[in-house]
């Protein structure tokens, strides 16, 4: 015990417990050794201790899709899916081992002869993702990038398929590698935010808001109302936010300029109880389902309170939360006439008995008329042409965007203005719309507004997706 101690990294005491089990002739010490832990104990010289190779899973491709992955970790001296894929999916992933029931004599050997029963090992099912690798390592690289650049806390970016909901890609940044999860002091990094992470969205939960009163009739893109820069509600006051008053403005203004008193504006016309029956129907406040370990549901309740004050800030996206994913699964429904397709990440099970069992799409509900979706989008499309999202144009093609700047709660109440998670949300070309891209950077450290930060980034992997994908520009 002595001698394995330092090899091993396990307490002289432990191995001393291990190795004076006399009842259990065969006492495993350490599972994953490395070869040259290996060799340094062969050199030992000791007796009775020898080493026996397994299969462990490895995955290479590392950091990249360790979210995506999650690991294979151990519990109770077992294999034990743990995070993300393998989370999920633990039981159907690690198969059933085989065993031999005998009876034994006096001294303890099996019996050739007697009872006995022999049970194949069985192996776990395969699974097949929607993943694209290219585009997967794309958006990770583009993604490391911006965080390091903005010296951002962490980001994260989603690309799915609108018309099928499949994930075409989807990663989180810093990552971690999962052949060296042991290795990770912060077991923070392992979480998934893209599914976790519950936050105030900001701007960009201003679509939403648009996106019902489009539907019900109570406004169109021309509609107007007289922006006085702020609005008065019981002890409350809520401005723009960069102070200003525009005057006259219509629909469209209020995305182009991101006018918060707008989006209060458009949830009145709404009324309290049609707007969050509007905001349940995109998917907020429920999990979406996806096949990943650690999906929260974000917390739409204030509405349910059916107060002027509750619906005025979940209008310009504050006083609730949603996880990156949903997002991305409300936008997708925009960009499909209205009708909203779950995200689905796993495109075939290859059962061990050699069947092969297809996903296919799934239609959660359709949310907005066509025509409504139709609308918004080419409001959106100004956003991006004219409005706070220049940089995520796309030379070429229409595309449709929303930023969103939200300032993150303070523990001591109120809202702390020097730190901010940056959204954007956007899909294109509108004409035939083949991705959505949904762009996450946390505390951005030298930039104020998600227009500097999510805004190039998300141009920057459309113009890699158009190129990719091979997509005929739509515009002249």
């Amino acid at each position: 015990a002595e001698s394995l101690s330092p090899i091993l990294n396990i307490e002289k005491k432990e191995l001393e417990e291990k190795l004076s089990d006399s009842e259990d002739p065969y006492e495993p010490l350490k599972k994953q050794v490395s070869d040259i832990e290996v060799e340094a104990i062969n050199e030992l010289g000791l007796k009775g201790i020898a080493s026996r190779e397994e299969l462990w899973r490895y995955y290479p491709e590392a950091g990249c899709t360790s979210h995506l992955t999650g690991f294979l970790g151990i519990s109770d001296d077992e294999q034990k899916g743990q995070y993300g894929m393998e989370g999920y999916f633990n039981e159907e992933l690690k198969g059933q081992a085989g065993y031999l029931k005998s009876e034994k004599d006096a001294g303890g050997r099996f019996l050739a002869i007697g009872d006995s029963l022999i049970e194949e090992a069985q192996n776990g099912d395969d699974i097949v993702l929607t993943i694209d690798k290219n585009i997967q390592f794309a958006i990770c690289e583009r993604l490391k990038t911006a965080v390091e650049k903005h010296g951002a806390k962490e980001g994260s970016v989603v690309v799915l398929e609108p018309k099928t909901g499949a994930i075409l890609g989807m990663c989180n940044y810093p990552y971690f590698d999962p052949n060296k999860y042991s290795d990770v002091e912060d077991i923070e990094v392992f979480m998934d935010s893209i599914v976790a992470d519950q936050y105030e969205p900001g701007s960009v939960f201003k679509v939403f808001t648009m996106a019902a009163g489009l539907d019900m009739g109570k406004v169109s893109p021309s509609t107007t109302y007289n922006d006085t820069g702020k609005v008065e509600i019981g002890n409350y006051t809520i401005q723009n936010s960069d102070g200003k008053a525009y005057g006259i403005s219509d629909m469209t203004t209020v995305l182009i300029q991101s006018l918060n008193t707008g989006s209060i504006f458009v949830a009145r016309q709404v009324g309290d109880e049609a707007f969050y029956q509007y905001v349940d129907k995109f998917g907020f406040g429920t999990p979406t389902g996806i096949p990943l370990a650690g999906e929260n549901k974000g917390n739409i309740s204030s509405l349910e309170k059916m107060k002027d004050i509750y619906s005025a800030t979940a209008s310009y996206g504050q006083g609730i939360t949603v996880t990156p994913i949903q997002l991305a699964m409300a936008t997708g429904a925009i960009a499909n006439d209205g009708k909203l397709m779950k995200p689905y990440l796993v495109k075939e099970v290859h059962k061990a008995n050699g069947f092969v069992e297809e996903l296919e799409p799934e239609e959660v509900r359709q949310v907005l008329q066509p025509a409504t979706a139709n609308t918004l989008a080419a409001m959106m499309v100004k956003v991006i042409d004219e409005g706070h999202a220049t940089m995520a144009a796309v030379p070429g093609y229409f595309f449709a965007g929303k930023t969103g700047t939200a300032q993150i709660p303070s523990e001591s109440g109120g809202y702390d203005a020097s730190r901010h998670k940056d959204t954007f949300v956007g899909f294109g070309p509108v004409s035939d719309p083949q991705f959505v891209v949904m762009v996450k950077i946390d505390e951005p450290k030298d930039v104020m507004w998600s227009a500097n930060s999510t805004a190039p980034l998300f141009g920057d992997i459309a113009k890699y997706l158009v190129n990719y994908l091979q997509i005929p520009p739509d515009r002249e």
